[in-house]
């Protein structure tokens, strides 16, 4: 007899239909059983997973047997999806992170991503479904998995720090295998065999030469070694002779390195990850004046059999150098010292702790048409004046970044510098082998006034008996500008017989000088702007001159050449001190306000802190840029220097000088800032520091000057 079983699963309750079935209640035996259903006896059924199920039922015995259609079980059969593996092997599950699949499965067909859930799906799920707690996601195949209570359980057990398995009992009595007591009976119960009590045959011969070697003298007993050593004293293990190297080379034999082991990357068919793709291959090219910054020193290859493989062409270099240093290299033992690596660092305040310095860029200022090699502020801060390849100075007004005066020159400004002597508003300014003293005519008018009656405007003071030397009449002149030039600014223009690469003042603002690297023993000149005078203080070649500066306190002039940094007294007219650079070229150098420090900056991409009390040799070398350091500077008020460089970063540190001699300064670097970009090789070309503000002028080759607040 048939009956038909039909399962309703639109309504929230399980309704079941049977006929002719006596003495059944529910399900008949052998009825297909519903998972997961707290609601009537048998649960819910899930929507479209049954639709009918026919029962065979025998009248007589009233047992049913479930016949499963093949059709509706088969469709809906999940054991696919629970046995899904990835089989891609132990490897970061990012590389795959930019393609659609994650993997491939035992069948070798791709496992696609399933669709990733937002932030609302994942909301919404974890409030409407009850089991969401225990449901987990495999990170290898992207699915989420359903923990059963087992696995919870075990969970649980092992965040007890218990055993997983709850089955097995750690305190189960002991069971003694063996007994304790000695046993009177022996193991075996045959008697000893016979040979057990004749002597060995090969012992007896062996007695026998040791016999034999002791009457022949060959072979002395254990007394007559200590006799010995009676006799002719203790013998000294660790004495030094001639054959003490071969026998540690023998003894004490020290390995060569073993070569690493080839990566996947090495592989003639190696996966598609390791492979380069575009922007990585340009990047592998871009650091080809670095190797050591690659990550393979070699580009991997992708062939599709071993015997494409063409010959290896730096096979006979690599097996050459590997020679090397196996021959020439030394090795030596070195005892492992136990010290943390905490212990190495040195203890440095925090950069939040050392506040104020510049952080951020505020204001960019444009204009030029060619690199801006200089720039130099107004030391009440209110004007900032820059120099500039295509023969233009500018002054800025800092605050709004108007540009409010431009002056031509003629030619490539190398050097600007602002008259520290807040009395006068000048701007000296060196264009190709002239050195120029300009009014600008910015700021307070009474000053601009005040300046035109101290300077004159172009007018040469009465020289009286004065008699120019003709030592110094060969390389330097004095001359009043012409009335157009006159008119734009200009007050005194000073030629020399040299290209002039900068000039620097007096912190008193009336004697400047200027440097001409090309001047050899006439390098250095020292001008007096009120009697235009000029005298040469040197009168040997001591090397190409970089850069000068005066000392902001004592009568000191600081000389640095190619490689040495020089202090002269001018009083005394002596040599005071020679500081020991240990680099190739300098660059650049500033003095610290207090005098008693000064920072070179050199084209070795290294920067040089100088104590002078210390020592003549560096105190402190920073490298902190990749390429040339074209600029140092110091601030005038708080404890802060820069160093600018070629790689196009500004590097901000913290140079604490304290008064009492037995403490160090503190060099500390705190940021770096970055706004310029690389033009023909060169990047940060000048910075200075506001005079009041903690902040730093940048100008680059990129034609702009930033700021940074």
């Amino acid at each position: 007899m048939e009956v038909l079983i039909i399962l309703e699963y639109d309504s929230h309750h399980l309704r079941t239909a049977f006929a002719g079935i006596p003495g059944h209640h529910g399900f008949p035996v052998g009825a297909m059983r519903l998972e997961s259903g707290e609601e009537g006896e048998g649960g819910e059924c899930p929507q479209g997973t049954a639709t009918d199920v026919r029962t065979n039922v025998d009248d007589e015995k009233g047992e049913g047997e479930v016949v499963k259609p093949s059709a509706t079980i088969d469709e809906f059969d999940s054991s696919d999806e629970e046995d899904l593996r990835n089989t891609v092997g132990n490897i970061p599950m990012e590389y795959y992170q930019h393609f659609v699949h994650i993997g491939y499965d035992l069948d070798g067909k791709k496992i696609i991503k399933p669709k990733k859930k937002d932030e609302l799906d994942h909301f919404l799920q974890m409030m409407e479904d009850p089991e969401f707690w225990r449901t987990v996601e495999d990170k290898s195949t992207g699915q989420d998995v359903r923990l059963s209570e087992a696995d919870v359980r075990a969970i649980h057990r092992m965040q007890k720090n218990k055993i997983p398995d709850e089955t097995y009992n750690p305190y189960e009595p002991w069971v003694d295998f063996f007994t304790n007591k000695v046993m009177q009976t022996s193991v075996t119960a045959h008697p000893p065999h016979k040979r057990s009590f004749i002597p060995s045959l090969i012992e007896r011969q062996k007695v026998g030469k040791m016999v034999h070697a002791i009457k022949m003298g060959w072979m002395k007993p254990q007394s007559d070694k200590k006799e010995a050593v009676e006799k002719y004293g203790p013998v000294m293990v660790w004495d030094s002779n001639s054959h003490a190297e071969e026998m540690r080379r023998i003894h004490n034999h020290i390995p060569a390195p073993k070569l690493k082991l080839p990566v996947h990357a090495e592989s003639y068919n190696p996966p598609p990850e390791y492979l380069f793709d575009e922007d990585e291959m340009k990047k592998w090219e871009s650091l080809e004046e670095e190797p050591w910054r690659r990550k393979y020193d070699f580009v991997p290859q992708k062939y599709s059999s071993l015997r494409q493989v063409p010959s290896y062409d730096r096979f006979i270099k690599e097996r050459f150098e590997r020679c090397l240093d196996l021959y020439l290299a030394p090795r030596a033992r070195r005892m492992r010292l136990t010290i943390q690596p905490e212990d190495l660092v040195p203890q440095l305040p925090k950069p939040q702790e050392l506040h104020p310095f510049p952080v951020v860029q505020s204001l960019v200022y444009e204009g030029h048409s060619n690199m801006v090699r200089s720039v130099s502020v107004e030391p009440l801060g209110q004007f900032l004046a820059s120099g500039s390849d295509d023969g233009t100075v500018r002054v800025w007004e800092i605050q709004t970044g108007r540009c409010l005066k431009v002056f031509e020159m003629g030619g490539v400004v190398k050097c600007v510098a602002w008259c520290p002597n807040t009395s006068v508003c000048l701007l000296a300014i060196t264009v190709d082998n002239d050195c120029v003293i300009l009014n600008p005519g910015v700021g307070d008018k009474l000053v601009v006034s005040d300046t035109d009656h101290l300077v004159g405007i172009g007018t040469a003071p009465d020289q009286g008996e004065y008699l120019v030397p003709e030592r110094i009449q060969a390389v330097v002149k004095w001359e009043s500008p012409s009335d157009e030039q006159r008119d734009v600014g200009y007050r005194v223009i000073i030629k020399h017989f040299k290209p002039v690469r900068q000039v620097s003042w007096h912190g008193k603002g009336d004697y400047f000088a200027t440097v001409m690297p090309e001047g050899l023993n006439r390098a250095v000149l020292i001008h007096q702007l009120s009697k235009w005078r000029s005298q040469l203080p040197f009168q040997k070649a001591k090397g190409l001159v970089q850069c000068i500066l005066f000392h902001p306190i004592r009568p000191y002039l600081f000389v640095a050449t190619q490689r040495y940094v020089r202090v002269y007294n001018l009083v005394k007219q002596e040599l005071t001190k020679k500081l020991l650079t240990g680099v190739k070229w300098i660059s650049s150098m500033a003095v610290h306000p207090g005098g008693d420090n000064i920072v070179v900056g050199t084209y070795d991409s290294r920067s040089l802190w100088f104590d002078l009390d210390l020592s003549t040799k560096p105190y402190k070398v920073l490298r902190h840029h990749r390429k040339a350091v074209r600029s140092v500077a110091f601030h005038r008020k708080y404890p802060l220097f820069a160093t600018c460089s070629d790689d196009g970063a500004v590097i901000i540190c913290h140079g604490m000088v304290y008064s009492d001699l037995l403490q160090n300064p503190l060099i500390v670097p705190v940021k770096i800032l970055r706004g310029h970009t690389l033009y023909d090789d060169f990047s940060v070309l000048d910075c200075c520091f506001h005079p009041i503000q903690p902040w730093i002028f940048s100008s680059g080759a990129d034609f702009t000057i930033r700021l940074f607040t």
